[in-house]
């Protein structure tokens, strides 16, 4: 996936500034999209102005007191139609990349007490962001029948990520026997 298809993601439902775009990027603020997918601040700028140019999007000058001015992008209805069509796309089954599963398979040449340390600070990560989950789960996401249809799918996206750390814990838990 790309930045680009990301970015219209979070715009066509709330139009919003670069700055306030960009913190929905970041996987520390509730309820981002930074749980899976990350961009920097220049990345996500350089981006807003590549699909305004392609008039994916739209900005408006908004005027602010003691502050230079800001624009709000939205969506076009070019950039709808896009969007629309990569979701209708295929897509491939995302390569896993991650440094501890490499690390876990070449794990006989180092002490087991090294990897059994490196596999906790995993699991307490994992823990956390469960945890964050299942807040946000309860907070917003009580009765997903009600749901509006645009919170569904936010909801599933969460759900996704619940499944992912209920999973990896899972695993870590089998494993862990095997190093002691």
């Amino acid at each position: 996936m790309s930045l680009t298809y990301a970015i219209v993601s979070v715009l066509v439902s709330a139009p919003s500034s670069g700055y306030d775009l960009a913190k929905r990027f970041n996987p520390s603020v509730e309820g981002s999209v930074g749980f899976f997918w990350s961009a920097s601040f220049q990345q996500i700028y350089r981006e807003l102005n590549r699909l305004e140019e392609k008039e994916w999007l739209q900005a408006e000058a908004v005027q602010q007191e003691n502050r230079p001015d800001k624009r709000i992008y939205a969506v076009t209805a070019l950039g709808k139609q896009q969007l629309c069509q990569w979701i209708a796309e295929p897509e491939e089954m995302a390569p896993i990349k991650d440094d501890l599963i490499v690390k876990l398979y070449a794990g006989h040449l180092v002490s087991s007490k090294m990897l059994v340390a490196k596999l906790e600070t995993h699991r307490q990560q994992h823990q956390q962001r469960l945890a964050i989950y299942q807040e946000i789960q309860s907070q917003y996401f009580h009765n997903p029948q009600a749901l509006s249809e645009t919170l569904k799918f936010q909801y599933m996206t969460l759900l996704r990520g619940i499944h992912y750390e209920t999973g990896w814990l899972a695993w870590c838990g089998e494993i862990m026997p095997l190093l002691n």
